[in-house]
């Protein structure tokens, strides 16, 4: 098997590990289309861990399994033996392991070299495993004690079942990259409660335009990846002549070597979209339109122009991994903010920080989210500048509209290039070559905000009665 897929992968560039991936990530889509016809909610139960187990055990090899073994099982008796501090306890436990494993593996680093293992897997598993032992711990506690939406939304009275729990967390839709969900959201899929019980005015909703869209977008973003990545290698970056090019020229590739390397990202959650729609999971309810059309928002992990085209950097966790950007705000970001209190630079670099920690112990994933946190602080200064100035100054508003976009735009494809190269040495000398514009432009925001704070706007004061 593994002779008859070599010259399979040597016409597309990939190695066979990858090219086996592949294959298995595809099957998703099928194998999710099946789980539509499974008649009752055990048997959708053990489907979606069956599945994924053995969609696991085709890509990945035994070992992997054992791996998300390990996570779920301490993440379950926790819940059982401990609720009141099962969330913390397992928050702490599923990223010690993940952490392990990124240290014996060094994934980051058979990524680049084409290889690949069950670890970008089990990163999605951890966040699913603290969710739900988050969400049990949340459950103890009475709705008028000043909880938040997202607590009050899936927050678990009762403890799922051994069976429910292996479901949620191998189901092969999204057990290879995610999309990232709650553990309410899955149970009242597979006992089709909530939206997921069709009604006469609003039966179950077709999934097959959706996901055929998916599947075409998931196909331009590979043909745009494979077409790009020849003329903008990341081995360019530690070559001499890389050094002898003009800040201009540094400054360009940076940008092409960000844009090409995210249509690879784009392709992986395009297809893992398809899976997630034609299941019938990524359903998220009806628009407010006359007629009300489907709206497939759980799936959705990317807005591809959303990206390439944002206006501002705090944008950015808004259109891209959003489902992971949402377990943050939820579970880590929210959580640090004090009742009564404002979340501030604090809150975001702790954010990501955990965000780097969760990518792997690499230097260039913990300058990279440093350089984020950084970036989106910068940003909002000059979004605070903006709103300062809008009813005075059109003309200057839309000015720094589109100063905020070309320092997203500058800012992120500089800060990305340590993402991808992840080495110390690597990500400083690519900063290095443009003088370190990335970091010393958001610091300038930062400084510059402290001196320059627009005045708030004056509330009307209400009138006495005479």
């Amino acid at each position: 098997m593994e002779l008859q897929m070599e010259p399979m992968a040597a016409s597309i560039g990939v190695s066979v590990a990858v090219l086996r991936f592949l294959l298995c990530f595809a099957a998703t889509i099928p194998v999710s289309f099946l789980a539509r016809f499974v008649p009752s909610a055990l048997g959708r139960h053990l489907y979606a861990g069956l599945t994924g187990a053995v969609l696991s055990y085709l890509s990945f090899g035994f070992s992997s399994n054992l791996h998300f073994i390990i996570p779920m099982t301490i993440g379950y008796l926790l819940m059982v033996l401990f609720r009141k501090h099962c969330g913390i306890l397992t928050f702490f436990a599923g990223f010690g392991y993940l952490i392990g494993c990124h240290v014996y593996y060094m994934s980051g680093d058979a990524w680049k070299e084409g290889g690949i293992d069950a670890t970008g897997a089990l990163m999605v598993l951890t966040l699913k495993v603290i969710s739900c032992a988050i969400n049990y711990g949340d459950g103890l506690i009475k709705e008028e004690e000043n909880l938040r939406e997202a607590q009050k939304k899936y927050r678990l009275i009762k403890c799922p079942s051994i069976i429910e729990y292996f479901g949620y967390c191998l189901c092969c839709g999204t057990h290879f990259a995610g999309p990232v969900y709650e553990m309410k959201d899955y149970l009242d899929w597979t006992e089709r409660k909530g939206i997921w019980a069709p009604t006469k005015d609003k039966p179950a909703p077709s999934p097959f335009l959706p996901t055929i869209r998916a599947i075409i977008q998931a196909s331009v973003c590979m043909g745009l990846y494979l077409y790009l990545v020849p003329y903008f290698p990341l081995s360019r970056f530690s070559e001499p002549e890389f050094q002898h090019w003009s800040f201009w020229h540094k400054l360009f590739y940076q940008y092409m070597s960000g844009f090409t390397a995210r249509w690879k990202y784009y392709f992986i959650w395009s297809i893992s979209e398809a899976s997630v729609i034609i299941s019938g999971l990524g359903f998220s309810g009806w628009s407010d339109s006359s007629p009300p059309k489907p709206k497939w928002d759980r799936a959705k992990n990317v807005d591809i122009l959303g990206v390439e085209l944002a206006k501002s950097s705090v944008q950015l966790p808004l259109v891209w991994n959003i489902q992971v950007s949402t377990w943050l705000r939820y579970y880590v970001y929210e959580r640090l903010v004090k009742k009564g209190k404002k979340a501030g630079f604090f809150q975001l670099l702790a954010t990501q920080t955990i965000s780097a920690i969760w990518h792997g112990l690499y230097p260039g994933y913990i300058i990279f989210f440093v350089q984020s946190a950084l970036m989106i602080a910068g940003s909002r200064v000059l979004y605070r500048w903006q709103q300062a100035v809008s009813s005075k100054n059109s003309l200057l508003a839309n000015l720094l509209t589109f100063v905020n976009f070309l320092y997203t735009l500058l800012v992120l494809n500089y800060s990305c290039i340590g993402f991808m190269v992840l080495s110390l040495e690597e990500t400083l000398a690519s900063y290095r070559s443009v003088y370190f514009v990335g970091t010393i432009i958001p610091i300038v925001f930062l400084i510059l905000g402290n001196i320059i704070k627009p005045a708030r706007p004056v509330k009307p004061k209400a009138r006495k009665a005479e």
